[in-house]
């Protein structure tokens, strides 16, 4: 799970929504965001990733709009989930990705 706190105003942010959308369009697309949206209130967003490891999911970070034009900052947090519905069972019966210490 990535947490994004806005460090910029809106109005900032916004000025990059189209690039952003994009960006997490194909990163859906690839399977490496499995969803995605804002905090309520409007102070970040969150993003449920899916990689292998903490370098190929700072490679794809790397490539958003809202990173490149330094108006977010970034909290990646690793969990093992333990109980899930089943529809989601194919995504986690996977083996466990490489540690994702910072």
């Amino acid at each position: 799970m990535v947490l994004l706190n806005c460090i910029q105003p809106l109005s900032a942010i916004e000025g990059h929504l189209d690039g952003r959308r994009r960006f997490l369009d194909r990163h859906h697309a690839t399977g490496h965001f499995l969803a995605s949206g804002p905090q309520l209130p409007r102070t970040g967003g969150v993003i449920l990733a899916n990689a292998a490891s903490r370098k190929e999911l700072c490679d794809v970070l790397m490539e958003d709009p809202f990173y490149q034009e330094h108006v977010v900052i970034y909290r990646a947090i690793e969990f093992e989930p333990t109980k899930f519905c089943t529809t989601l069972e194919p995504l986690l019966a996977t083996p466990p990705v490489e540690s994702m210490t910072t």
